[in-house]
């Protein structure tokens, strides 16, 4: 058998084609699944409750009365005493890591005296209701529980939805409602697909409509969040998980190998690269991914990723590695390198959505424990977006207070701003204040437009 990933002495055009390949995950048709997905948001916004069972029934393949959509308090509390004891002890302790991080980032009011005296500020107040889906697939994700809704809370959002598919029995996955518990959901729904998102955008007689969306999904529901982005926010436009790897001599193979089968085993789009300045240890880690992925379970999955988006490369330098790691703009970056370069590297490095420090900061230690949130931009958004973090969950008002003193400084200039754009009205609501001609037709009951001869 062929390599799963061959080891590729680098040049500028190589890296290049690698960026290119990555772009390509993406590129597919969606004309057929936008289709599908505003029908489904339609009919939810016009039927509620009744196209929300119906799509239960017919994409779920479970049939639901009205009154099963809610979780109960006492299958929450059926779930935490049906899981593993030390299961819920981690648990427990993430969500503390994951809470102490994000309350560690609350925004600060600003409050500015103007030159003329006045004053300006920045007031922030958190969202009302949140709403957060929950895959259910072949496998519960409660790690997606504990990092989409505890920064909402330590936000102090008012109150949390949860929506998650039902599994063939009706039930939701114990270990899913057991990390809302700890979490603090205060609703939970099994509801699942582009059906949960239209609910939770749009509001049934059932499902409160929240202010914005969060959690990841499959493409339908992707889709659904980006046609009900407007009506509502979400947390971000995600796509196909990726780490990239920057390694030299220090670096241990066996590491190596483990992280990126660690990504690649998520999905077939899912990519996994490494940069090295070293070519033994390109050789070695390729070795050893040959050598682990036919005793993974997920073997499949692995191969496909592998041999579609994933790369070794060696570069002559670890500077050149830097400037790839800017152009791609990771979703996960470690550095795996020695602990004299370390510092320098971090200040060089511009675009990355997380980046996992030496060899003991493996990218499955932010997935699910350290703290720092794993909702994080991906397919070279982190050029411009960034973790899920708690001032995603507060909105932000500004703040405007003059005197009459103040205003009279300034009101001048103003409504000549206002006259350069040909804004009558907006000009004269700051001359009614102080011109006494027009204060005049105003309380005469004439048009407040300035008359003749006052342009």
């Amino acid at each position: 058998m062929s390599p799963l990933v061959s080891v590729t002495p680098t040049t500028r055009s190589e890296l290049s084609t690698v960026t290119a390949k990555l772009g390509l995950r993406e590129k597919m048709d969606l004309a057929p699944v936008i289709t599908t997905v505003q029908s489904v948001l339609d009919d939810i916004r016009s039927r509620g409750d009744s196209a929300v069972l119906a799509y239960t029934e017919r994409f779920d393949k479970v049939r639901l009365a009205p009154a099963q959509l809610r979780v109960t308090e006492a299958e929450v509390e059926q779930a935490l005493a049906s899981i593993d004891p030390d299961l819920l002890v981690i648990l427990r302790e993430a969500a503390t890591n994951i809470t102490r991080f994000h309350k560690a980032q609350p925004p600060q009011d600003v409050h500015l005296a103007t030159a003329h005296g006045g004053f300006t500020g920045l007031v922030h107040r958190p969202l009302d209701c949140v709403g957060v889906y929950v895959p259910g697939g072949s496998a519960p994700l409660p790690s997606s529980v504990l990092m989409n809704v505890l920064p909402a809370k330590a936000a102090g959002v008012g109150k949390v939805i949860m929506c998650t598919p039902p599994r063939p029995d009706c039930t939701v996955h114990p270990a899913i409602l057991a990390a809302a518990s700890i979490a603090g959901v205060d609703e939970i729904y099994r509801v699942g697909g582009a059906q949960a998102i239209a609910a939770l955008a749009y509001g049934t007689a059932t499902i409160p409509a929240v202010d914005k969306i969060c959690g990841p999904g499959n493409i339908y529901v992707n889709t659904a969040k980006r046609l009900v982005f407007g009506h509502c926010d979400i947390d971000m436009f995600a796509g196909p998980s990726e780490i990239l790897i920057l390694a030299d001599k220090t670096a241990q193979p066996t590491y190596v190998a483990a992280d990126m089968l660690s990504q690649a085993e998520h999905d077939p789009l899912a990519s996994s690269i490494l940069l090295t300045t070293d070519p033994e240890l390109a050789i070695a880690v390729a070795a050893e991914i040959d050598r682990r992925v036919p005793l993974l379970p997920r073997r499949t999955i692995l191969e496909k990723s592998l041999q579609q988006y994933g790369a070794i490369l060696v570069v002559p330098d670890l500077g050149t590695a830097i400037e790839f790691a800017n152009e791609l703009a990771p979703e996960h970056l470690e550095l795996c390198i020695q602990d004299d370069d370390i510092e320098q590297t971090i200040a060089q490095i511009r675009h990355a959505g997380a980046i996992f420090v030496g060899h003991y900061s493996p990218e499955p230690l932010g997935d699910y424990f350290a703290g720092p949130n794993h909702v994080l931009p991906t397919s070279g958004t982190a050029r411009f977006f960034s973790p899920l973090n708690t001032a995603d969950f507060i909105k932000k008002t500004s703040l405007i207070r003059y005197t009459r003193q103040d205003l009279a400084a300034v009101w001048e200039k103003v409504a000549l701003f206002a006259d350069s754009e040909e804004l009558a009205a907006h000009a004269d609501a700051l001359r009614v204040r102080f011109d006494a001609d027009l204060a005049r037709l105003q309380t005469a009951g004439q048009s407040p437009i300035r008359a003749a001869g006052k342009e």
